[in-house]
């Protein structure tokens, strides 16, 4: 029932995190800068230029937005080829890691063998975790194009200072979402990758030394040994009880009987 509980919650929240990371996609306000309306002035108005991986825009004070696609794909700036090819790679191999995981779960009826399921469900993590590391890759990428210029030390006339807008943040924690999915998967089907885990346990075990009672006390110590190591004897501790009883009495009556 643990499992289950842990395989479902690992593939609403890895399925979540593959939803934030596509809705960025499309998302504007990538990167967003604003100018003028500084002391309160009504006659310096306030300006907003915004970025997104498909268009830069401008949006004036009356609300009135003028964009600029961006021109084909071998003409575009190389970061953002980047970061749609990173972004593009991380969203199939997540979608194909929710079919995978899906099939491989405990609570489907499809997929074959537990053991079939556990390795299709490990297979569905590692392609989330890979998916996961290539959006994260594709975020910080971007980030990083923001952050040379922010920080650096002269720019050329006429550029901006950028901030990081929301999308980046969405798709950041839809990253980590995707990730711990990954490992929520990965610790239900833990037996697949270290499958001699539990033989090592008991080969450590250490050994159950034999008995060494005193015996000299007892002259029929070695008579009830035999008894108790009779294949004849039951098996039940009331029944053997009755059983050494019923020998007692019988070598008692007659010496030349033998139990064992």
């Amino acid at each position: 029932m643990r499992k289950r509980l842990i395989q479902v919650f690992g593939f609403l929240i890895s399925t979540l995190g593959w939803l934030f990371v596509l809705c960025t996609m499309a998302m504007d306000y990538w990167r967003i800068t604003q100018i003028g309306g500084q002391g309160g002035s009504f006659i310096i108005k306030v300006a907003w230029y915004w970025s997104n991986l498909w268009k830069d825009c401008f949006t004036d004070s009356t609300a009135v937005t003028n964009c600029r696609d961006y021109p084909v794909l071998w003409s575009v700036t190389a970061y953002v080829q980047g970061v749609r090819g990173l972004l593009m790679c991380g969203l199939t191999l997540g979608f194909f890691a929710a079919v995978l995981c899906f099939i491989g779960m405990e609570c489907t009826y499809i997929g074959g063998t537990d053991k079939t399921k556990d390795k299709v469900l490990l297979a569905g993590a590692v392609f989330h975790f890979v998916g996961g590391v290539s959006d994260i890759a594709a975020y910080c990428l971007y980030i990083n194009r923001i952050a040379r210029t922010t920080f650096a030390a002269s720019l050329q006339p006429g550029a901006l200072w950028y901030d990081i807008g929301t999308p980046i943040f969405l798709g950041l924690v839809g990253s980590f979402f995707i990730l711990l999915g990954a490992v929520l998967y990965a610790v239900t089907v833990y037996k697949v990758i270290f499958p001699e885990s539990t033989d090592l346990t008991w080969s450590l075990a250490p050994e159950a030394e034999p008995s060494t009672q005193d015996t000299t006390d007892h002259p029929d110590s070695t008579d009830l040994t035999k008894v108790q190591d009779d294949p004849a004897a039951p098996k039940s501790q009331s029944s053997r009880r009755r059983h050494q009883r019923k020998c007692h009495k019988e070598m008692h009556l007659c010496s030349d009987y033998k139990c064992g």
